[in-house]
């Protein structure tokens, strides 16, 4: 466990920053593309089923998945990702494994992913715990996306800090009378839906057929950023992967071919 000292910048989007942040893990997922899901904690079979798959085509292309740890959605979105590969959100100190039932998950993205916490080192989750936990879960993520959810649940209240926040929704695709929470979202035009798994993870990145690298060049290229911003970074590096076919250079902006 240690305290966390540099800036999250995208916990910027947040009512409060947090006046301290703990971790366990690797700090360098932080810079890569992220993606944050969540949903329900009892998750039909159809939805089990499409979020392990989303969580790990996301995954697959170098995306880090962000999640709060919970049973049903979060823990398959976890799992789905890889430990290597995910940020959990914890609701309570850095040193509570919760829920007990998730204990062996989180003790595996402590060693190989990362866990964070805004609490006391053993601070017990409570109501409102769980309610900063989901801001900071949307927060980090580029995007949200919400696989099942009640009308009445967490997790429409953290749509409604991606709101706030101005970041893109998405949901997977229900039928009538299930997930009446996101098919209300789809109903009222402020969430997009998922139909092909493996074209919208496409959207974050190179097919995982590739044999492109994943270093940090890559993770960096993932972010669109400008060409002075990369040659700064990385110089020559830049031209060699234009040449090589890896990006492309269009408008001073850098992408992923």
């Amino acid at each position: 466990m240690a305290i966390l000292n540099k800036e999250i910048k995208e916990l910027n989007g947040m009512k409060k920053y947090p006046s301290s942040m703990s971790y366990k893990g690797d700090l360098g997922l932080l810079d890569r593309p992220k993606v944050s899901i969540v949903g329900t904690r009892r998750p039909s079979m159809y939805t089990k089923n499409h979020t392990m798959q989303l969580a790990k085509a996301l995954s697959d292309r170098g995306v880090v998945i962000v999640s709060g740890a919970a049973m049903g959605v979060d823990a398959l979105s976890h799992i789905g990702a890889g430990a290597a590969n995910t940020i959990a959100v914890l609701p309570s100190g850095i040193n509570v494994r919760y829920p007990a039932v998730n204990q062996g998950l989180i003790k595996s993205i402590e060693e190989n992913g990362l866990t964070l916490s805004q609490f006391d080192d053993t601070f017990r989750a409570t109501a409102w715990s769980f309610v900063l936990r989901n801001e900071i879960v949307v927060s980090l993520g580029d995007i949200l996306i919400v696989t099942e959810a009640d009308l009445d649940s967490g997790s429409m209240r953290s749509v409604e800090y991606a709101l706030k926040m101005d970041k893109k929704i998405f949901v997977l695709a229900h039928q009538i009378n299930q997930s009446m929470g996101t098919n209300s979202l789809l109903q009222k035009g402020l969430a997009t839906p998922i139909y092909d798994i493996e074209e919208f993870a496409s959207i974050y990145g190179v097919s995982p057929q590739s044999d492109i690298i994943k270093d940090d060049f890559y993770y960096f290229c993932q972010g669109s950023p400008t060409l002075d911003e990369a040659i700064v970074k990385y110089a020559d590096r830049v031209y060699e992967a234009e040449l090589e076919g890896i990006i492309a250079i269009e408008n001073g902006i850098l992408r992923l071919v």
